[in-house]
């Protein structure tokens, strides 16, 4: 028999590297910088080249997992939000000045008095709907990393990660992400099914006849979790004190309080310095206390926790040196960030911005390749004279 052929590795450095799962969190956390760095411009074309870096990374590094499938909606979602994003600024004509260049006017509908500033329909111009879509396009950027980071990271060994007090939060929000994409492929293999049955493929007989199918693997699926949570012990709390429970919820309280005012004072120039960066530090501290006292009636064991080596550091550095980058206003004219549309005029693409946002798609090679979906196991094979000389005897 011939030795089945070993799975093709991807061309470059990866040859050298063995594949294997990275840290979660270092995908939260390059995604959740880059996420940052995304708030800070509003220039169509750096935006547009976080997309660029998005989609490198992922390509590169993404499994075959069911969750990992799923940026295509991601990007579907962001489209739909530019373009609402624009239909909203059209139909609400607000900030059109006499030197906008005017494409088409909407039907002017009259609004009462206490809805005075707001208009509904009339002129709209060019330089309002490349306000919207630029609007759109920086959240639609967001929403695509944390996409992103819902594609690389595996959310079950995300689980592994979390303080014990938010295991059953944690439980929800993985649950809550897998659905999808597995519904979509529960959909797809009854589609396929469907089809080499000779089945009807259109109309609203084959939506029934797809439909009820979903429904049983859906309700399977959840049998199968409910009973695989119920033999691990989910749900089963340890021994806390009412003392315990009532100083948990005190400290997470005064660290949610604190959180907020050092929120209000870093946002707020006007108010005292002890109101920002150190009210947020003992907010969070308080918070951290707060959730080590809360996990310790979740009683939970972790099987081979993942590493951090050098590639997570790598990994998270790319995307908050990214951050740090965009925020820290040097080497390059913090207006680049920011263009104004009045007048009309190409933006400039700024070098250090640039430098930045490639730096995070550094990610893409800096990261080991993932782990094959089936690795493939090569069977000794059996020289032909020796299984001669066994038939013969």
């Amino acid at each position: 028999m011939p030795r089945p052929s070993a799975p093709v590795a991807r061309p470059g450095s990866d040859e050298r590297r063995l594949p294997r799962t990275l840290h979660p969190m270092a995908w939260w956390v390059w995604a959740l910088a880059l996420a940052t760095a995304v708030s800070r411009t509003n220039n169509p074309l750096l935006l547009i080249l976080v997309l660029v870096v998005l989609g490198y990374v992922i390509t590169m590094r993404r499994t075959e997992a069911p969750w990992a499938r799923g940026f295509k909606y991601y990007l579907y979602l962001a489209v739909s939000v530019v373009a609402i994003r624009v239909v909203f600024r059209a139909l609400f004509a607000t900030g059109i000045t006499p030197h906008d260049h005017f494409l088409f006017s909407l039907p002017h509908i009259p609004t009462p008095s206490w809805y005075a500033g707001i208009q509904l329909g009339g002129p709209v111009s060019l330089e309002a709907l490349l306000s919207a879509a630029v609007d759109g396009l920086r959240l639609a950027c967001m929403l695509c990393c944390i996409g992103a980071a819902n594609t690389l990271a595996n959310p079950k060994r995300a689980l592994r990660v979390l303080p014990g007090a938010l295991y059953e939060l944690g439980v929800a929000v993985t649950v809550s992400i897998s659905v999808a994409p597995q519904l979509v492929q529960s959909v797809q293999r009854v589609h396929r099914a469907r089809r080499l049955r000779a089945g009807r493929t259109k109309g609203l007989r084959a939506l029934r006849g797809i439909v009820v199918p979903v429904l049983e693997d859906a309700l399977e699926r959840s049998l199968r979790l409910a009973a695989a949570m119920d033999s691990r012990g989910y749900g089963r709390a340890g021994h806390a004190t009412k003392r315990s429970r009532r100083l948990t919820g005190a400290l997470l309280l005064l660290g949610m309080c604190g959180l907020c005012s050092g929120a209000y004072g870093l946002l707020d120039a006007t108010a005292p310095k002890p109101l920002g960066l150190p009210s947020m530090a003992a907010g969070a501290l308080l918070c951290v206390a707060g959730l080590r006292l809360g996990g310790r009636r979740v009683t939970r064991t972790s099987y081979r926790p993942d590493p951090w080596r050098f590639e997570e550091w790598a990994v998270a550095c790319c995307g908050v040196l990214s951050a740090v980058l965009l925020f820290a206003d040097v080497g390059f004219n913090a207006a680049e960030l920011n263009p104004s549309i009045y007048p009309l005029s190409w933006p400039t693409l700024p070098l250090v911005p640039t430098a930045a946002i490639l730096l995070a798609g550094a990610a893409g090679f800096l990261a080991p390749p993932p782990l094959p979906t089936q690795a493939v196991r090569a069977t000794p094979s059996v020289p032909a004279q020796h299984s001669e000389k066994a038939t013969t005897a």
